[in-house]
């Protein structure tokens, strides 16, 4: 007899072909291409890999193509990763590569003094092609990503002042505050959508992506950060004329898609990663239901910092309009020291299998850069996930939604259980909490296998607790060191 132990946690943990793209060839008539990107947005992608363009910024090995892979991206080669989604914009007005629109990064100050991409350019090479070259050798695609309004030049000591882009610095006008006077949502650095000079500048960028880069799609990073609008900065919600505005955007670089894909015989892409929330997509200026109406959208995957619903929600969304959904898994950044981790390999099996269970297409990685984690090649496999141990957690992302729209977390409808925010339980009132899994248990014991489920609790309570799971009391035993 086989034993799978799958293992979760509330605060509770319970233990419980995409190919290479093909060489240019004659245009086809539109129709026909339009029945092509379809095709190719429905292509099986088991994992999407994320990568934020820092192996650049910060490498370790020799500044050539060899080297650059080496940092995150060669060890991938036979894994379940068959999309590479590799950012090519720092914050906004500054490039990872010689950029003509955006004002390439090539300093070597303060914690980039490793900063590689001064020596690429001198030899003619750009981070992203040397991405897009190795993944069709591969049999993988790869997009270009552009982060819609990174921030990370927000803060005012560390790397903040090193990152602020000179298109910020010489238009102060088209942020959405000022270092002395920041604002109450986002942060005072985003640019505000709301100028045309920033939604042409960003067009252009995708456009020089488009016409320069033999990628397979491009991306549009809704999630880093997600302030586009002063107005929505200041407290507001985002008005239907800057919905139109970037909507308006979101169409042009479309209808540029079409133009450069079909000239070079071979589609462009579009994927779109947002909140996980129709409603909140709107109060920041995102119309994203009328982007997928129009189809306008080839794939979609959505959370990062903080997560308002269940998966079914967003696939949901995506198979109402048939558009492939890939629910993003960030990084963990509950951080307070405990017996158990949400940034586990086994924690990222129970992540992954939940999304598959709710019908996810495949599984989105975002801030995992190890290569040779296991994860790449585990994650992408339902089949395989089914037979090896999980770490369930009731909450794995704790960020406020609040932190960028007024009333944000009014759109949220999963608990937040973390040892930062914990729940209190009553002496005369059960506290119900909802665990969703991803497995099957009773089909694994059909199957032969014995599955154990344990349920641990992290308390201060000195005394005992009665708990039940799904309808069964469990044991009650006492609380020794803070944890049943």
């Amino acid at each position: 007899m086989q034993h799978v132990l799958i293992r979760s946690w509330f605060l509770f943990p319970l233990l419980l072909q995409l190919h290479a793209a093909p060489a240019a060839q004659q245009p086809h008539p539109l129709h026909e291409f339009r029945a092509l990107r379809w095709e190719l947005a429905h292509c099986k992608r088991r994992l999407i890999f994320n990568n934020d363009g820092d192996d650049v910024i910060y490498r370790k090995n020799d500044p050539t193509p060899a080297g650059l892979l080496a940092e995150r991206t060669t060890p991938l080669a036979g894994s379940q990763v068959e999309s590479i989604f590799y950012s090519n914009s720092l914050c906004f007005g500054d490039a990872l590569h010689d950029s003509k629109v955006f004002k390439p990064f090539t300093s070597k100050e303060y914690i980039f003094k490793d900063n590689c991409l001064p020596e690429l350019m001198s030899r003619g090479l750009a981070p992203v092609q040397i991405m897009a070259d190795f993944g069709h050798r591969h049999g993988m695609e790869v997009f270009w990503d552009m982060r819609m309004n990174d921030t990370h030049d927000a803060g005012l000591s560390g790397y903040g002042p090193y990152l602020l882009t000179k298109f910020k610095r010489d238009n102060p006008a088209m942020l959405c505050g000022t270092k002395d006077k920041q604002p109450r949502y986002g942060s005072w650095s985003s640019v505000d959508y709301a100028h045309p000079e920033v939604r042409e500048l960003a067009f252009r960028f995708f456009e020089e992506a488009c016409t320069r880069f033999d990628i397979d799609g491009i991306e549009l990073d809704f999630l880093r950060h997600a302030c586009f609008f002063k107005t929505v900065a200041q407290g507001g919600r985002a008005t239907q004329a800057e919905l139109q505005m970037m909507s308006d955007l979101v169409r042009r670089i479309h209808r540029m898609t079409e133009e450069v894909g079909v000239k070079r015989g071979r589609p462009i892409l579009i994927a779109i990663r947002i909140p996980d929330s129709v409603e909140f997509c709107k109060g920041i200026g995102l119309d994203v239901e009328t982007w997928l109406a129009e189809g306008l959208v080839d794939i979609l995957s959505g959370t990062c910092y903080f997560r308002l619903n269940r998966w079914d929600t967003l696939i949901g969304l995506g198979h109402k309009h048939n558009v492939p959904v890939y629910p993003c898994l960030s990084e963990s950044r509950v951080r307070v020291k405990s017996r158990f981790q949400r940034n586990s390999t086994a924690s990222y099996r129970a992540r992954a299998m939940r999304a598959w269970a709710a019908g996810a297409d495949g599984i989105y990685l975002f801030n995992y850069f190890n290569p040779r984690g296991a994860i790449w090649r585990e994650l992408g496999d339902p089949e395989k996930l089914r037979t090896m141990d999980k770490l369930y957690f009731v909450t794995v992302r704790d960020g406020d939604p609040n932190r960028y729209l007024v009333n944000g977390s009014q759109y949220c409808n999963l608990p937040i259980l973390t040892p930062k925010s914990p729940l209190p339980i009553s002496a005369n009132k059960a506290l119900a909490v909802p665990l969703v899994i991803g497995d099957h248990p009773p089909k694994a014991q059909r199957e032969g296998w014995r599955v154990t489920a344990t349920c641990h609790v992290q308390t201060d309570a000195g005394e005992q607790l009665r708990a039940v799971l799904n309808g069964t009391a469990l044991l009650s035993p006492k609380a020794q060191d803070g944890w049943l």
